[in-house]
Formats: C-alpha cells, sequence, structure tokens
C-alpha cells in the first residue's frame, strides 16, 4: 500500500470508529411513573445505566434524589417548572463528580428546577466542558446555619464554603464550563466558582438571573486553600473566566457584609484571582457594592481584572477591612491593615464604559498600583472616584453628570490622586 493510500485507509478507520461511537449512544428515559418505553423510575437508576455519551431524559414528576454523575452524558427534563429534583435531606440536588472520575468531561445539564438540598444544588468538581443550562436552582444551603454561620457536614474538599454551603450552583476546579440562561433565588449564595480542588478557569457565566440570595453575592469567584496539600497552604488559582449578560440583584442583604453583585476574591497571601471578565451585567440593589475585588493580604494576585459596560445602581456599602465611605458601585481593594495602608497591591484593573447611578461613589480603589478608570458614565453621585490611598487613578475621559467636568456644580465629584482631565462632554 502506497503511503497515501496509507493514510486513506487510517482516516477511514478513524472516521468509522467515530461513526459506531455515535451510532452506539443511547437515550433512556426516566418517569415518575415508569411504562414501557420508559422503564426508569430514578434519575439515579438511569445514570448508572447509561454510557458515555448517552442522553437521559426525564419526564415531568419530582425526583427526590442526590444524583451523581460520573459519565459523558446529557440529562435534560421535560422543563424547569415541573422537572423537580427535590432533594430534601440530601446533600445536593446534582453533583457532577470529576474529582472521583478524573478526565471527566462534556456533561450537559438542562431544564430542571433544583430545589432543597443541604448543601450546593448543583455541584461541579474538576470537571471540563460541563454545560448548565435553563435550570431553576432555588432554597438550596439548607445546612447553613447563620448564627455561627457554618454549615455542618459540608465535605473537606469545599474548604471555603463552611460560612455558605457553596451557594446554588459550585463550579470547583472546573475549567470551559459554561451556565446560561438559568434563574439561581433564594439560596444562601447564588453562582461561585471556586479552585477547592483544582484551577477553575475559562468558564463562562452567561444570561442568568441571580437574585434574592440573602447570605452571599450573586455571583463569586473566590480562591481557597487547594484540598489535600500537605504543608503551607496553596491555590490553584481562579483565572480567565468571564462573567456576561447576568442580573443580579437583591443579593447579600440579609446580613452587614454579605454580598456583592459580583464578587472576586483573593483573602490570603497565596490566592489568586486574576484575568477575569465582568462584561455587560446587570448589578443591582446587592447588600455590598455592584462589583467588589478584594484581597485581603499581601502577596494576594489579584491582577488583570477587567469591569465593563455594566449597569450598576443602589448596591450597598462595602465594610471591614475593605470598608467604603457610602454605598458604591464598584469597590477595588487592597484590604487595610489599620493604618489606612492597603495590604495588597492590585495591578492591571480595567473599568471602562460602565454606567453607574445613585450610590454614593461610583468608584472606589484603594491599592498602591494604578487603576485606569475610562469611559464611564457616572449619574446623580456624588463621587464618582474615590482613591483612599496612596495608589493613583488614571481617570480620563470619563462623563460626570454635566458637560462641565468632575466638582463642576451638577457634577460628581472626586477625591484623592488621580488624573481626572480631559473629560467626556456628554455620556459615552
Amino acid at each position: 500500500m502506497t503511503s497515501r493510500n496509507a493514510r486513506l485507509g487510517a482516516s477511514l478507520v478513524v472516521a468509522l470508529f467515530g461513526f459506531f461511537q455515535m451510532a452506539a449512544a443511547a437515550t433512556l428515559c426516566v418517569s415518575a411513573k415508569p411504562a414501557a418505553g420508559c422503564p426508569w423510575s430514578t434519575i439515579g437508576a438511569a445514570v448508572a445505566a447509561a454510557s458515555n455519551g448517552d442522553v437521559i431524559q426525564v419526564s415531568q414528576g419530582t425526583y427526590h434524589e442526590d444524583v451523581v454523575i460520573g459519565k459523558s452524558i446529557s440529562l435534560i427534563g421535560k422543563d424547569n417548572s415541573n422537572t423537580i429534583i427535590d432533594a430534601g435531606g440530601l446533600s445536593n440536588g446534582i453533583y457532577v463528580d470529576g474529582l472521583d472520575n478524573p478526565g471527566l468531561t462534556g456533561v450537559s445539564i438542562s431544564r430542571f428546577r433544583i430545589q432543597n438540598a443541604n448543601f450546593e444544588g448543583i455541584l461541579v468538581t474538576n470537571a471540563s466542558g460541563v454545560t448548565i443550562d435553563d435550570v431553576h436552582v432555588s432554597n438550596n444551603d439548607l445546612k447553613l446555619d447563620i448564627n455561627t454561620p457554618a454549615c455542618p457536614g459540608i465535605p473537606s474538599f469545599e474548604t471555603g464554603e463552611d460560612f455558605d454551603c457553596g451557594e446554588g450552583v459550585h463550579l470547583s476546579g472546573a475549567d470551559h464550563s459554561i451556565v446560561s440562561n438559568s434563574v439561581i433565588a433564594n439560596n444562601s449564595g447564588g453562582i461561585l466558582i471556586s479552585d477547592d480542588t483544582a484551577a477553575a478557569h475559562d468558564n463562562l457565566i452567561l444570561r442568568n438571573t441571580v437574585q434574592n440570595n440573602p447570605f452571599d453575592c450573586g455571583i463569586t469567584l473566590a480562591s481557597h486553600p487547594l484540598f489535600g496539600v500537605v504543608g503551607p497552604p496553596k491555590a490553584a488559582g481562579v483565572y480567565h473566566n468571564t462573567i456576561t449578560a447576568n442580573l443580579s440583584t437583591r443579593n447579600g442583604f440579609q446580613v452587614p457584609g454579605a454580598g456583592a453583585g459580583v464578587g472576586v476574591f483573593a483573602p490570603a497571601p497565596f490566592t489568586a484571582n486574576y484575568a477575569n471578565v465582568i462584561v455587560n451585567n446587570d448589578l443591582t440593589d446587592n447588600g455590598l457594592p455592584g462589583v467588589a475585588l478584594h484581597a485581603h493580604a499581601p502577596g494576594a494576585n489579584l491582577a488583570d481584572n477587567m469591569i465593563a459596560a455594566n449597569r450598576i445602581s443602589g448596591n450597598g456599602a462595602d465594610t471591614a477591612d475593605t470598608a467604603t465611605p457610602g454605598p458604591a458601585g464598584i469597590n477595588i481593594s487592597g484590604g487595610d491593615n489599620g493604618s489606612g495602608v492597603p495590604l495588597a497591591i492590585i495591578t492591571g484593573t480595567v473599568i471602562a464604559g460602565n454606567v453607574i447611578r445613585d450610590e454614593t461613589d461610583g468608584i472606589v480603589t484603594k491599592t498602591k498600583a494604578v487603576t485606569a478608570v475610562h469611559l464611564n458614565d457616572f449619574f446623580n453621585l456624588p463621587v464618582g472616584i474615590d482613591n483612599l490611598n496612596v495608589g493613583s487613578v488614571n481617570g480620563q475621559l470619563n462623563w460626570w453628570g454635566c458637560a462641565k467636568g468632575p466638582l463642576a456644580p451638577g457634577c460628581a465629584g472626586v477625591s484623592g490622586t488621580g488624573i481626572y482631565v480631559p473629560f467626556l462632554t456628554s455620556p459615552f
């Protein structure tokens, strides 16, 4: 056989192998009232019977289960109103378990209502290419003790979740995954991306409504100690994630300092939360600022994050060592050692194209580095940019609420070191 024919033969074998794999994929049916052609009465039993590539279709009904997925399957409900996973008394509604199934990829979940779990409605660990679409996740995190706070019984691999039970949807160590077109409401918090079990990167949070989660942020990116490390703690990192086209409203309002619309956190010297993008979201009426970037220790990596083209209004003040003078749209804070000096240097932050209204401060910064703030529109704000420390703000080309620029009558003011001219003479 010539080399050309050999290559053609090899290509044909690969193509045929792929065809037979596709042809072998099956569709399994689950029904609360099993019948011929739909023999499974529980989702867990169908998952156990499924092979990689199979589709499990679930009929309307209520399924009292903690569904654990360790295969590359698609789990599809009839609709997210009447296809219900009620996990009352159980750990999770759905757990995509890549921690115990290394290399897990390609899981899809859609069209379910998931409720009443002790911990997360949906938990994903160490999996790639997971798609969660068109789900309604509500009333989970029921083990949360708001008086402690604590979450008794949560697995030890969730190193930073004792105070919120992991929120409604938790991607821990997930990469290249999507949460989209979903409603996440009335849990302790909304959507969490963390690195408890592995690096969490290149995930997309798209077109979700995240609301009325009273004890934490609507959407959180948090770097935590990596599970299983012997010796000094370290973090795997949270990076290259995109948060876009979401509504995050009325979260974190139950106790002071509970939660922002979107929170990006690196609390300890070894933690890393960088190169994330928060763009084109509506962030309103949350307990903390619309966007809060917090680092609380020297050496924490909170670099190169971008906050762009968001609509922000009516949020609360930040608290503790990241406190703002009053309600704020965006807060970039390296913490405080009690002397007014930030603990962490936050570099490479870009804040551009946001519309911020009805706050005391539009943008607050406390970091020794330069923060780039351009092309933002400030409406009905006493202070547009408030720099609380020795770092500087490059605040050129913003709209200050009137054509005469910062500090003019009827315009937003400025506070702290920065460059604020030239300015826009009409809204961006």
